[in-house]
């Protein structure tokens, strides 16, 4: 779907946030903190809007597009909460650099108009499953910032004003343990609706499969953590297996059918 096509209350704040972005990404070197923040504000709020405007539209519509930009609105929440907690976090330019395009590939790809609910309660299902996305991209975010503190660390040149490595590693396995709850409760309620309300076997479509493994791996690592100390570069490269195989699940088959097979 061509830019034109999407309403101008989804277009101006979309354009408005991935404006902010792009700010954020190239500039933040030369403002201030407080400039910093008024404009992480702003970026925050124009993202919201968009994606107010995107999932209120009738019928509903979503894809994996607007789950891209859900995630990357999720975990740009956490990242301000937490830059408030602790000034030292760094990757701004990383986090705003991926947030412009999660913006604007909603305006080019709304997806496809959901049916009409079967139960009232399906919407929990989905919930779930957009805030474990949210979750697992935080931590991956995290995973990455714990990688580059300890590069620096090897190379001799700390940065003094960093947050500590084993801060960031706690904060990294919390986040961890919060998606592989939510994820879990995803599974559930998938397996409630299909199985309970629709009266059907379990299907075990590609979005299960690599949503069951993604699961699976984040299990093993939290295990792995608990009963051997798992740490370091074994730990986060299993995080970011069960990120991959989790963006498999869902926007990996939406893709195929939206862009690809164009259904």
């Amino acid at each position: 779907m061509i830019l034109a096509a999407s309403p101008w209350w989804t277009t101006v704040p979309s354009l408005g946030a991935a404006l902010g972005y792009v700010v954020l990404a190239g500039f933040s070197a030369r403002l201030g903190r407080s400039a910093i923040h008024a404009i992480m504000l702003a970026v925050w709020v124009l993202h919201g809007l968009a994606l107010a405007g995107a999932l209120g539209l009738e019928p509903i519509r979503f894809g994996f597009a607007t789950l891209l930009s859900v995630t990357a609105w999720l975990v740009f929440t956490i990242y301000c909460i937490e830059t408030r907690l602790y000034p030292q976090l760094g990757t701004r330019w990383t986090l705003a650099g991926l947030g412009a395009p999660a913006v604007l590939l909603v305006l080019l790809f709304p997806g496809t108009a959901y049916p009409t609910l079967q139960s009232g309660w399906m919407p929990l299902h989905w919930i779930f499953g957009i805030a474990s996305y949210g979750l697992v991209g935080v931590a991956v975010a995290h995973a990455w910032m714990m990688q580059h503190t300890e590069q620096q660390i090897r190379r001799g040149t700390p940065l003094s004003n960093a947050l500590p490595l084993l801060a960031l590693e706690r904060l990294t396995f919390r986040f961890v343990a919060a998606a592989f709850v939510l994820l879990t409760m995803t599974l559930m309620a998938g397996w409630y609706f299909s199985i309970m309300l629709q009266m059907s076997g379990w299907a075990w479509t590609h979005k299960t499969l690599f949503t069951v493994l993604s699961w699976a791996v984040l299990g093993i690592l939290l295990l792995g953590r608990q009963l051997w100390g798992w740490r370091g570069r074994l730990a986060v490269r299993m995080l970011y297996a069960s990120a991959g195989l989790l963006l498999l699940g869902y926007v990996g088959s939406r893709f195929v059918l939206e862009v690809v097979l164009q259904r």
